[in-house]
């Protein structure tokens, strides 16, 4: 069996596993018998990228040697050389065994057939306790393992698979060349992997100051950052003064710099920092370039507003007051030249509004006016009135002494001025009052507009210095409206036409202190300081036109009821004039229902009623008979009563008490007094 093992081949012909080559197969390792071959007849170690095999079956008589030498030394007896061992009992001869493996014939043994290949190869046989020879006699392999035809099949089935062996030994050859390759790549591989370590571990220590560098610079800037940021102007912001447009960005850069400017300032004035030295200049020129490009954007929209048609409300919302910081700032920076600003706004303003309302003014000329003379008071003769008052039939268009529809002008709620335009090509016939209300009403309406936009761009102003900037502007147009104002009243006797301009002069200024606009008290004033005196004149022209009327009684009554002598003298009937002084003083009424004691109407109306008695009293006296006296003076307060009868207010009820008292004084029981 281990004679098998020593050819290289198992009984079933299938080579053993390279994990075991290295291993002694022979059984005697693991017992001991005398019988037993020595341990030096182990199968030697083999080459496993070399093919032995060919070499152990070509040299049997080294092998035979051998094992006779290993059988001899198993025996526990170490022999000197040149001198023969005896051989135990019942031990075949070696050399007759090695014969019968490799098919070699002895004199006296017989041939065999060989032994044929083993279906399977037995690694490890147990031996069951016995020795070699036991075992073989057992009969359990051995009959078929020492047969001698095993080894000449074993033979010649290695001549047959030599081609294999040597393919087999060339391809470990190859695979030696290719691991000498790959042993070549993992040398340079691992020397290129101690370079790449050693760059890595540079790295790591360069990251490791890198990161001390960068702690300490946050350390650093978080106390310098601070410091450093109030000192600081942002590029950006630079950029954008000197060259971006004039928009919210612009504002906003100016801003941060006008902040960072006073930062610097406070700093400088206790420290001697050298950045903030170096800062300086470059903080002085670019507030030069602000000034500079501030001054050239208000001087361009200044300009604008002198242009042909242009609405300047657009001009002062959408590019003044939108960036009215910028004036503010040029007022901090640079005042002169703010106020020169400001004074070119003024004069620009102030010719806009002139030349303006002097074209609305010529317009509001071509509307058509009731004419009146000093022919149109009360005891005034009818027959002598202006053609213009008249249609072609000799009746009277339009009657100074009735108030009418005339009041619907204190009464409207469009509070919108008529435009040029409808002025120029209206063709019904108005009182003075409609030119008036429009022109005063366009004026405190861009008195408002115009007070409201300079408060708030030139807000850094006080409120005075803004009150007299405005008052400049709209001197020329308050001298314009005062000159139309006394165009409209020099010469006319219509006292309610005067009255209703006072009333809406009251409403134009209640309308200006509720907007707080202050700018046009003066001008409020001027105008009623023209009213009310042409208002007493005209009262006093009534009061003249009684008297006269008074002085001559009994002609008037003869003229005016058209009647002879003797029936004027018995007439009652209401007189003409008391129809008229009716319809006066209902208007006037009307107009100061809501008026104090402090005006001049109460004092005029007084002497206009007390004429008025008088001059009924004088015609009175004309009438022989006392009942038809007291019937005409009756008749004519009664329709006095009549007509002012739906007036409210408190000097309207005194002139109802009035009549009463003279109706009841005149009253006889017996009388049916009763108006004719």
């Amino acid at each position: 069996m281990w004679l098998d093992r020593l050819s290289g081949h198992s009984p079933s012909g299938t080579p053993p596993p390279f994990s075991n080559r290295n291993r002694s197969y022979s059984p005697a390792a693991r017992r001991s018998s005398r019988l037993s071959p020595a341990p030096q007849n182990a199968r030697p170690a083999l080459n496993p990228r070399s093919s032995s095999s060919s070499s152990l079956l070509a040299t049997p008589n080294e092998s035979t040697t051998s094992l006779s030498d290993a059988a001899g030394a198993s025996n526990g007896v170490v022999s000197k050389p040149g001198a023969s061992r005896p051989r135990p009992a019942g031990v075949p001869d070696p050399l007759e065994v090695l014969n019968r493996i490799i098919g070699k014939k002895t004199p006296d043994q017989p041939v065999e057939t060989p032994a044929e290949k083993p279906a399977q190869l037995v690694e490890d046989i147990d031996f069951e306790g016995l020795s070699l020879e036991e075992f073989a006699a057992s009969g359990k392999e051995s009959n078929r393992i020492l047969h001698s035809e095993e080894g000449a099949q074993t033979i010649q089935q290695f001549e047959r698979e030599r081609d294999k062996f040597q393919d087999l030994h060339n391809a470990i050859a190859d695979c030696d060349e290719v691991l000498k390759s790959v042993e070549s790549y993992l040398a340079d591989f691992q020397t290129e992997l101690g370079v790449v370590s050693a760059e890595i571990e540079s790295l790591q220590t360069r990251s490791i100051q890198l990161n001390a560098k960068l702690e300490n610079r946050r350390n650093v800037e978080r106390l310098l950052g601070p410091a450093v940021e109030e000192i600081s102007i942002s590029p950006k912001a630079v950029r954008a003064i000197a060259e971006g447009p004039i928009d919210e960005n612009w504002v906003k850069a100016l801003n941060e710099i006008e902040a960072r400017a006073a930062s610097i300032e406070n700093k400088s004035s206790g420290s001697q920092i050298k950045a903030i030295e170096d800062v300086k200049p470059l903080l002085t020129d670019l507030k030069n370039k602000a000034v500079e490009r501030i001054r050239d954007y208000l001087v361009s929209q200044i300009k604008a507003l002198r242009s042909p048609n242009i609405n300047a409300q657009v001009i002062q919302q959408q590019n003044l007051v939108k960036y009215k910081d910028l004036y503010s700032y040029l007022l901090r920076v640079h005042p002169t030249l703010a106020e020169e600003i400001t004074q070119a706004y003024v004069n620009t303003m102030r010719w806009y509004y002139l030349s303006n309302f002097t074209r609305y003014s010529q317009a509001l000329d071509k509307l058509k006016l009731h004419q009146t003379d000093r022919n149109d008071l009360l005891a005034g003769d009818p027959s002598s009135q202006r053609s213009g008052n008249l249609v072609p039939g000799g009746h009277r268009t339009h009657d100074p002494f009735t108030l009418g529809r005339r009041i619907d002008v204190l009464k409207t709620r469009n509070h919108m001025a008529i435009s040029s335009y409808v002025a120029e090509e209206d063709k019904s016939v108005h009182g003075f009052e409609v030119p008036f209300r429009n022109f005063n009403l366009a004026l405190v309406d861009n008195v408002s507009a115009e007070y409201s936009f300079m408060t708030e761009m030139f807000s850094a102003k006080t409120f005075h210095q803004i009150s007299r900037r405005a008052i400049e502007i709209f001197e020329p147009l308050f001298a314009l409206g005062q000159s139309l104002t006394k165009q409209l009243i020099e010469n006319t006797t219509d006292c309610l036409g005067v009255l209703i301009c006072v009333r809406l002069n009251q409403h134009m200024a209640f309308e200006l202190q509720r907007r707080k606009v202050p700018v046009a008290d003066s001008y409020i004033n001027a105008t009623n300081m023209q009213l009310w005196p042409r208002f007493q004149q005209i009262m006093d022209l009534h009061c003249e036109s009684l008297k006269k009327a008074a002085s001559n009684a009994a002609r008037s009554v003869v003229s005016a009821l058209s009647l002879t002598a003797d029936d004027a003298k018995q007439s009652s009937a209401p007189h003409f004039l008391t129809q008229r002084f009716g319809q006066l003083l209902h208007g006037i009424l009307a107009l100061s229902n809501e008026a104090g004691d402090d005006e001049p109407v109460s004092n005029s109306l007084a002497r206009l009623t007390a004429e008025f008695d008088s001059l009924l009293a004088k015609l009175s006296r004309g009438i022989v008979d006392a009942k038809s006296r007291e019937r005409f003076l009756y008749n004519n307060y009664s329709l006095i009563l009549t007509i002012i009868s739906d007036t409210d207010g408190k000097l309207a009820v005194e002139q109802k008490e009035y009549p009463n008292a003279d109706i009841s004084a005149l009253a006889i029981p017996s009388l049916d007094l009763q108006p004719v």
